[in-house]
């Protein structure tokens, strides 16, 4: 009978161990679930300012529009921007192009609490001296968004 007492105890034992480790799974993936969906939520927002920043320039104030753009992006995405948009200067001014892009429509493709992939459907309005009026390309782009310093930056953009 004490044999009996002592398998029940130790079956009791572990069924307590096995019930509150699921719990802390169980509370800790809700966390992270929530933690993704704030995430998201806060990226999208941030997707739009950053689209317009990155992808919109005045030749008339080349250099402040770059500046602007280069607020949103961070890490080898900051680096690919400066190159960009250093070697499309001189024909930006030549041209005297003018691009404003504004997001159309966005969604949250993927989201963890550390990284946001957002795609967005983008519009770009054009004018230069080449063309009469002014021109539309529409484009649809994935931007990748980390959190940095409290703040949601561009950290890839592909275009798709």
């Amino acid at each position: 009978m004490v044999r009996g007492s002592k398998r029940v105890v130790v079956l009791f034992t572990v069924a307590i161990v096995v019930a509150g480790g699921l719990a802390i799974w169980a509370w800790v993936a809700a966390g992270r679930g929530e933690r993704s969906e704030r995430a998201g939520r806060d990226a999208l927002a941030a997707a739009g300012a950053a689209t317009q920043a990155i992808f919109s320039y005045d030749y008339r104030r080349f250099d402040a529009s770059v500046a602007n753009g280069s607020q949103f992006v961070t890490g080898p995405f900051a680096q690919e921007y400066a190159q960009t948009t250093a070697a499309l200067k001189s024909s930006a001014q030549k041209e005297q192009a003018v691009v404003r892009a504004e997001v159309s429509a966005a969604a949250v493709v993927s989201a963890s609490p550390d990284r946001v992939d957002v795609l967005l459907y983008v519009n770009q309005y054009r004018r230069n001296v080449n063309i009469t009026g002014e021109k539309v390309d529409q484009n649809r782009v994935v931007l990748g968004l980390v959190p940095v310093n409290g703040d949601w930056k561009v950290i890839q953009a592909t275009a798709i």
